[in-house]
């Protein structure tokens, strides 16, 4: 070996080390941080089991509770701050309400998130939360943003909610594409101006831009895999706008992009596209490849006469550019229903 190899293989050495003495820092660091956040979720759950405690031995009168809350934030907001105002020492004792067992409280998840949490009266509803935060390692904007957006309700359109709630507590694995491809999406994270019309790239180049965000709205198991992934028949070229893999389905999943109301031809060409993953690019031991047609309005009654009765890979599904109100939502849980009699 001369003098140049090794001193190339030193240097890769050396950048390896260096690499894992930053792994080793950077996860001391976040371990730190997870420990501080916990510790002031600990703390305001002990407050609030002490204003409890308290509230109870006075409970002869119905204001004592009020009394003592402001009394205290009196005395603590100028010596600590703003922390120990009313508000925080109400949510204290919401929160110890609302979670009684102290060893029930996740270390994973900090105050900013548990103070979303209980704010959320379906006991169902807020476990799912709590759970999913965990198991996605969200943060509190993102767990913050999901119940905004209102995951839980959206997958409730097409799932009944016992699956939805085993599959958050890692007792079942997802078995059907609707069980993790919510109808419809919410994808106002892309950040795209209110106008009448949208070119398709603009949509995609969006999407791309902020494809963490994106994924996280998949579901989940989902990884990029393709952007404009050519497929060539002989001697026409086509182009699949998306192409991500999902893990816990085991199968490809292709996105074709609709800035209008979709069509039975753009359902045509999607099943081309999962044909072409099926017959070329699928494993024998993976599962059958999935279509999604991501659009921006679409007819239901359309979509199944379009489709095979059997049908379980081609998926038509709606997305919005801003949050959904919950009228929305009731109306779309009402049009699905009106669908299934």
């Amino acid at each position: 070996m001369d003098n140049k190899t090794e001193k190339n293989v030193s240097l890769t050495n050396q950048d390896a080390f260096i690499g894992e003495i930053r792994t080793i820092i950077d996860n001391a660091r976040s371990a730190a941080i997870r420990s501080v956040d916990f510790n002031r979720v600990q703390m305001y759950w002990n407050i609030g089991r002490r204003i409890v405690e308290e509230e109870q031995h006075g409970k002869e009168r119905a204001d004592y509770g009020t009394y003592l809350i402001k009394n205290l934030a009196k005395e603590l907001e100028p010596e600590y701050g703003s922390g120990f105002g009313v508000r925080q020492l109400e949510q204290s004792r919401q929160f110890y309400r609302t979670y009684p067992i102290a060893n029930t409280l996740r270390s994973q998840l900090n105050w900013s998130q548990y103070r979303r949490l209980i704010q959320i009266e379906d006991p169902d509803k807020r476990e799912y939360y709590e759970l999913e935060s965990v198991n996605g390692g969200w943060t509190a904007r993102e767990t913050e943003r999901q119940i905004n957006s209102m995951l839980y309700e959206r997958l409730l359109l097409s799932n009944e909610k016992e699956k939805v709630l085993a599959v958050a507590r890692n007792q079942r694995i997802p078995e059907s594409p609707t069980e993790v491809i919510k109808d419809p999406m919410v994808l106002e994270f892309l950040g795209l101006e209110r106008k009448a019309a949208y070119y398709e790239k603009d949509l995609e180049s969006a999407i791309i831009s902020h494809i963490a965000e994106f994924l996280l709205e998949m579901g989940k198991g989902f990884s990029f895999v393709a952007r404009q992934k050519r497929i060539l028949l002989e001697d026409d070229e086509f182009f699949a706008d998306l192409v991500f893999y999902n893990r816990l389905l085991r199968c490809f999943v292709v996105v074709e992009l609709k800035t209008g109301k979709l069509t039975h031809q753009d359902l045509g060409q999607l099943q081309m596209y999962v044909n072409y993953y099926d017959r070329c690019e699928k494993q024998e031991d993976e599962n059958p490849t999935i279509g999604i047609l991501l659009c921006s309005d679409k007819n239901d009654t359309v979509v199944k006469m379009a489709l095979p009765e059997n049908n379980s890979t081609i998926l038509a599904s709606k997305y919005q550019l801003y949050l959904p109100t919950t009228e929305q939502l009731i109306r779309e849980i009402d049009e699905v229903k009106q669908l299934n009699i």
